[in-house]
């Protein structure tokens, strides 16, 4: 793999050589002093993953990325600055995939590299790479955007409030949750909780953030038949509450509770990216799944080679998200491709998303979930099939009242 490390600065340079030796017989790194010279390598060669510094003279990082981004989207963009420049991290946040802190302790970096090469194996489909790479940011509902826009604009603006509505949102949360868990704000713990998140960053950051994506992910997905943004949010709420539920009652731990939850709110997020970069393909698998009354990733398996569920975990992969979440969100359809013989976030996930699609559509099987439960030796699984199914029941006639 080729790594390009960029900064103006020749001791910060000659100290990435020596902390990452070790590496000389996996990587072939180049390392320059600006991004002119970076993007003048890289017009020469392949790049696979591009590491910049944000202050520096001519083009600071944030252009370069800008620019890789236009002339190099197959490049994996990450950010290694200083805290100080919190100001030009946020400019980036939407050519670049993940951002790391000055100084930057060895393993992290190492891991958050080879994490991103070998990403290029979990997407075979170049042309799949390269609009996945692409993705700043996704649509969030008109809504729920002007909603957050207002409260932020109040002079009573309540950061509790703010993330109640991010929480709302696929898209926006998704952002948060890539920003807040960079090793750039050094937090000592993974943050799944998107009104948290907020508490964390607070208004300065919050408020950029928004109205970048506002800004960026405003496209027209509301001429795809058969798909609908709102329903779509709204499905994956569900499923991400019942799935929280399902893990909490399976006695799995408090962060993997979470990270169901989480993994149930983003299990779809590969379907956002097909509704804004694929809408023709998109368009004919809806149609062709509902013609031949199959499921909707089977179509997109034999068309493309690959699901909306493999797609949406490469995003959340590429962006930084623990691998729990990204397992739970690539094989919510396929859970026995995990591996797993016992419970986890990945069964929480894919019992909760089939169990509120069949509560949509009464012919909806159950069939592969039955085999699935057999599989992994759950102990009384029809009994506690039947329990879900109420449960999910209950909040769905909640919900109806609340209205």
């Amino acid at each position: 793999m080729n790594v390009l490390f960029v900064d103006d600065e020749a001791n910060v340079l000659s100290g990435l050589r020596r902390m990452l030796r070790s590496k000389r017989n996996s990587w072939n790194m180049d390392f320059v002093g600006s991004g002119a010279e970076a993007l003048a390598l890289m017009e020469q060669k392949k790049t696979d993953v591009i590491v910049t510094d944000m202050r520096m003279p001519s083009m600071n990082g944030a252009e370069l990325l800008a620019h890789v981004l236009k002339t190099h989207p197959n490049t994996v963009r990450l950010v290694l600055s200083g805290q100080s420049e919190q100001e030009k991290i946020l400019r980036s946040i939407g050519p670049a995939h993940q951002f790391m802190s000055k100084p930057c302790d060895p393993e992290l970096l190492i891991s958050t590299i080879d994490r991103a090469c070998s990403l290029q194996n979990h997407l075979q489909d170049p042309s799949l790479r390269t609009i996945v790479n692409q993705v700043s940011f996704l649509p969030s509902l008109p809504g729920i955007y002007q909603r957050l826009v207002s409260e932020l604009d109040s002079d009573k603006s309540s950061l509790e409030q703010i993330g109640e509505i991010i929480s709302e949102d696929i898209a926006m949360t998704a952002k948060i949750l890539q920003l807040v868990n960079s090793s750039f704000f050094g937090l000592a713990m993974h943050v799944t909780c998107p009104t948290h998140a907020v508490a964390l960053l607070g208004i300065n950051v919050i408020r950029p953030v928004v109205l970048l994506a506002g800004a960026i992910s405003q496209c027209n997905v509301a001429n795809i038949a058969g798909y609908s943004l709102s329903e779509s949010i709204s499905h994956c709420l569900r499923v991400a509450t019942l799935a929280k539920e399902i893990a909490d009652a399976e006695g799995l731990s408090a962060h993997a509770v979470e990270d169901s939850y989480i993994a149930g709110m983003m299990h779809d997020i590969g379907k956002l990216i097909f509704a804004v970069s694929l809408q023709d393909v998109f368009q004919q698998t809806i149609q062709e799944a509902k013609e031949n009354r199959v499921p909707s990733w089977e179509v997109e398996l034999q068309r493309l080679g690959t699901t909306h569920a493999e797609v949406g975990a490469y995003l959340l992969s590429l962006w930084g998200f623990p691998n729990t979440i990204v397992e739970a969100v690539a094989f919510h359809h396929r859970p026995g491709l995990a591996g797993h013989n016992q419970f986890s976030p990945v069964s929480a996930v894919h019992i909760a998303n089939t169990l509120v699609e069949q509560a949509s559509n009464p012919n909806h099987s159950l069939t592969r979930l039955q085999n699935y439960l057999q599989s992994i030796n759950l102990e009384s699984p029809q009994n506690k099939l039947d329990a879900w199914k109420k449960l999910l029941q209950i909040k769905l006639r909640a919900s109806s009242n609340s209205m």
